[in-house]
């Protein structure tokens, strides 16, 4: 009764109204990637706003927005572009590097700076799936009278919610359909699943007069990864679908609970055919036993009825004065007397059966069933217990020793029966929490993507620099230990990524330069 309530609670949570909000955090980090599109027309030294859109980082110096945010740009040449991110406090120039208006598509190259990159989902959208549109709409700018200088400084991006609205495509080029508002400004800036991930790239809005429900046209994913492989830019994208952590967290409590279940189930059946081992064991040592006994006395009456004689007939030979055939006999039957005692004593006793079976059960425990996680490992993510954002599925090498050491450079130290290690990139805009299990060969990777201050504060816990190197030294150990303790007070309680891999020995095959 109690493992049914308990796979009840699970299958409920599995269905809370809860998995189908954004996780907000996700929806934070996605906006961390997205700009404003100023542009400005410069006459001597003076400038005047001319429009404004959206867009959002493809890679850390490009950013893609509509090819109608940047039209002008093309025709009028004092006209000039600026980025401004959501957060920092610097704004950027830029220019235009691949411009395709049949599907409104337009590429930004900046002259300096760097940017958080945004992960597209390329799965496949639902019909009623749940999106948030993110940008800079200018009726927002207006209505708190933001003036140009405003405008041209960082500031946070606007967030509307809504839904994808059957297939209904627009003509010209591939769309995807949703009712997230959308206003002048928006244009250029990304439609994103609850996880943050880029569905689509916010284009157009319908025209409503006030009755009228209004809908948006976000260009599809479809579209953009043609338009990016043409200009060179290797897009970040994942296939896996979006689910919430408490969804996962439920499906990871729900598999745990059922390999316990197996495992218990194994480990009595195992119990089971030793006890019948055992069984078997203890019954062939009583045989062994008692018939040892058997023999043995049937040995010593044997030599005893021999030892008889030979004492007899040397008494004999004795008497008639035969002295030395005597001497023969008497010390024969005394040997063969000595040989009766010595079996009759020396038989097996019933407490050896005892011995024994404790030898035979010896006999049965096998050596550490742990992981050899020793030496060169593949890990494969286990997408049932994890929930993926940003990061691809892949396979990933594991090379480790004894000492905690993996793939040559990242050191690990000991944390209850696991390992652990925090890691925060010179140029990536994440922080990750990486957790070996020697014991089964899994390792668990969280990732949080903070804020930039967040992430300005962790960089500058690394006063030394990055940690690249392994070792038993303690000043190294005692580093890493306290990178992962100050991290704790800076990080939220949940992450927005959570990858699960099981390894096994192996060793990745090397990448094919064709792909």
């Amino acid at each position: 009764m109690v493992a049914f309530l308990r796979r009840l609670c699970l299958l409920l949570a599995l269905a809370s109204p809860v998995a189908a909000q954004a996780e907000q955090q996700d929806i934070a980090a996605a906006a961390r990637g997205v700009v404003r599109i100023a542009i400005v027309a410069t006459d001597g030294s003076d400038a005047y706003f001319v429009g404004h859109g959206s867009g959002f980082a493809v890679a850390p110096d490009k950013v893609l927005t509509n090819a109608h945010v940047v039209e002008l740009t093309r025709e009028e040449k004092n006209l000039v572009i600026g980025v401004i991110p959501s957060e920092g406090r610097k704004s950027y120039g830029g220019r235009v590097i691949a411009y395709s208006p049949g599907n409104d598509l337009a590429l930004i190259q900046l002259e300096e700076g760097r940017l958080p990159v945004s992960t597209f989902y390329g799965g496949a959208v639902s019909d009623g799936q749940h999106v948030t549109a993110i940008g800079y709409p200018g009726n927002v700018d207006r209505a708190q009278g933001l003036g140009l200088k405003q405008m041209i400084e960082p500031l946070g991006t606007v967030k509307t919610s809504g839904n994808v609205s059957s297939g209904r495509s627009s003509q010209s080029f591939d769309t995807i359909l949703h009712t997230a508002p959308l206003a002048a400004g928006n244009s250029g800036g990304p439609l994103v699943d609850d996880c943050g991930r880029v569905l689509g790239v916010n284009s157009f809005g319908s025209i409503s007069d006030g009755n009228d429900a209004e809908f948006g046209f976000a260009v599809s994913w479809r579209e953009v990864a043609s338009f990016l492989r043409q200009a060179g830019v290797s897009s970040l994208h994942t296939v896996v679908p979006c689910r919430s952590m408490a969804e996962a967290d439920a499906a990871e409590a729900m598999l745990t609970q059922r390999e316990a279940q197996r495992s218990e189930q194994s480990e009595r059946a195992k119990a089971d055919a030793r006890e019948a081992e055992l069984d078997k064991a203890r019954d062939a040592a009583e045989r062994d036993v008692i018939s040892g006994r058997e023999n043995a006395m049937a040995g010593a009456a044997v030599l005893l009825a021999l030892a008889v004689l030979g004492l007899g007939a040397g008494g004999l030979f004795y008497s008639q004065g035969r002295e030395r055939r005597a001497t023969w006999f008497l010390a024969g039957g005394g040997v063969l007397l000595f040989g009766a005692l010595a079996l009759f004593f020396l038989k097996p006793s019933f407490s050896s059966i005892d011995d024994r079976v404790k030898l035979a059960a010896s006999d049965q425990v096998t050596g550490n069933s742990a992981y050899a996680w020793e030496g060169e490992n593949i890990c494969a993510i286990d997408l049932d217990r994890s929930r993926v954002t940003i990061s691809q599925a892949n396979d990933i090498p594991f090379n480790w020793t004894a000492s905690g050491c993996a793939n040559g450079n990242s050191q690990y130290v000991t944390a209850g029966n696991d390992w652990e290690r925090a890691t925060i990139p010179e140029s990536g805009n994440f922080i990750a929490l990486s957790r070996f299990d020697p014991a089964t060969g899994t390792l668990r990777v969280q990732r949080w993507l903070p804020d930039g201050d967040t992430m300005d504060k962790a960089r500058a816990l690394l006063k030394d620099g990055p940690i690249k190197e392994c070792g038993n030294n303690p000043d190294l150990l005692a580093r890493i230990a306290s990178l992962r303790s100050d991290l704790g007070a800076l990080l939220p309680a949940q992450p927005n990524e959570r990858l699960v891999y099981r390894c096994r020995k192996g060793r990745l095959a090397p990448a094919d330069p064709a792909n």
